[in-house]
């Protein structure tokens, strides 16, 4: 029995014999069809796994016809994913194909590892096949990945493992949305370590925290004297991750001038660093996350729409904490083993203090979930923590978006801040200095506050 082959569509008798090719040297079978309807009827034979497939087939350049042809496919067949070919000046056409339903678009003129890297994901992803309805359990998931650092049993937050988890095998891009705090990196890293390229370096990028002026040295590396401060050699972050993957935090924020340069190395794997004019190629797989609405981004002509869908190969979205409240009693449990053995100290929740978590709004979801445990942890006397040395450090948190007058009827605020100092000298046994660090005061500031409120380190 013959093996699926890739059915090649293009009118070009040139195009089609270097795919064939390139193809068959990488261990692929091929058929070929010279346009829509000659396709249409291979693929009514079967035996077609893939298609590559041009957009124009007469001397009209629309792309019309590869349109209709996706169309039909994608109804008679919509399992079998497509490729689109065109060229560079007509992006916005394949992104119209994407639109309709192909996996991918690659640009002529296009290189070797660019057709098979496409060809190659393509195929990997069918080969993992689509998730089911039924939601997969935490044990299954356990049990076939390394995703002991992301806590939870929530069916749709377990959904996004699973999908993470089937794709991590692939090289396909991967884009994580979500609000801040909700485990986007997490994620990314849990999608690396299940990959074949995890023993490959996992290089993480702050877009947010670049520059515009920045952004080519930093991504792509410098050569001595490419600017007035380049006093040395610098590899960039591509180069960094060559063989391994790189996580591109805060996608959104990039401003679009800087995406028309990430968009290249993203399209072919080919950059330059800055200063040299040597072309080099790399070898990375890309996950990004951004907590914005990209779609609207494009809307509004702040992100590029070619890169969005060279980035959402593979969508996730982290749900909020709010939405998966159960998880809750698990993260914080996990928070309060995690810091006993930072603190050295055997730290418990009382069930109060379990449910009064569980009922919060966490609009910092689980960043900011964390962040209160281990602040009512450093203040706090106790070993076995109460619903009440939670609310005391909530209220005084800076970032907090909730009332406390609403969780605090009984106290005012010089009472919250006394009960803080207080608990804050019995954890650090009075040592002055530590309870200042840990309220984020001066010494200065805190000896004020023991003559206000009549506090000495001997009677805490």
């Amino acid at each position: 029995m013959k093996t699926e082959a890739i059915l090649l569509v293009d009118d070009d008798p040139a195009i089609v014999l270097s795919l064939a090719l390139l193809l068959k040297q990488s261990g692929y079978r091929t058929v070929s069809a010279a346009g829509p309807r000659e396709a249409i009827d291979v693929l009514a034979r079967g035996g077609v796994r893939l298609v590559l497939s041009d957009m124009n087939f007469s001397r009209a350049t629309t792309g019309e016809e590869g349109l209709e042809l996706l169309g039909t496919i994608r109804a008679r067949w919509p399992k079998l994913p497509v490729i689109l070919m065109t060229a560079w000046g007509s992006i916005a056409l394949a992104v119209r194909g994407v639109r309709a339903g192909a996996l991918d678009f690659i640009t002529k003129p296009w290189t070797h590892q660019q057709v098979l890297g496409a060809v190659r994901t393509a195929l990997d992803l069918a080969s993992q096949g689509s998730s089911s309805d039924r939601p997969p359990s935490r044990g299954d998931l356990d049990a076939r990945f390394d995703f002991a650092a992301l806590v939870g049993k929530d069916p749709r937050f377990l959904k996004v493992l699973e999908v993470a988890g089937r794709v991590a095998a692939t090289d396909a891009a991967v884009l994580i949305t979500g609000e801040s705090g909700t485990g986007k990196e997490l994620v990314a890293e849990a999608i690396h370590r299940a990959s074949p390229r995890r023993d490959g370096p996992f290089i993480k990028v702050n877009l947010g925290g670049i520059s515009s002026q920045l952004f080519e040295s930093e991504m792509f590396g410098h050569v001595r004297g490419a600017f007035t401060d380049a006093r040395q050699d610098r590899k960039g972050r591509f180069e960094l991750a060559d063989g391994g993957s790189i996580f591109l935090d805060e996608i959104g924020d990039l401003d679009v001038g800087s995406q028309v340069k990430l968009l290249r190395v993203l399209q072919d794997r080919t950059y330059e660093t800055l200063g040299s004019s040597v072309t080099r190629t790399v070898n990375v797989r890309v996950v990004s996350a951004t907590n914005k609405n990209l779609a609207e981004a494009v809307d509004s002509g702040a992100f590029r729409e070619d890169l969005l869908y060279r980035l959402n190969l593979i969508a996730l979205h982290m749900p909020p904490l709010r939405e998966r409240a159960g998880d809750i009693e698990l993260l914080a449990q996990r928070f309060l083993e995690e810091l006993g053995g930072t603190y050295k100290r055997e730290l418990t929740a009382t069930d109060d203090a379990l449910a009064w978590l569980a009922a919060e709004p966490w609009p910092g979801n689980v960043r900011q979930l964390r962040h209160l445990i281990e602040r009512t942890v450093l203040v706090s006397g106790q070993q076995r923590l109460d619903a009440d040395a939670f609310r005391v450090v909530a209220a005084m948190e800076p970032e907090s978006r909730r009332d406390p007058a609403a969780e605090l009827r009984h106290l005012t605020i010089d009472e919250m801040e006394k009960a803080m100092i207080e608990n804050s000298l019995r954890a650090h046994a009075g040592n002055v200095s530590r309870v200042a660090e840990a309220l984020g005061l001066s010494r200065a500031a805190l000896y004020r506050r023991f003559e206000k409120y009549g506090i000495t380190t001997g009677s805490s």
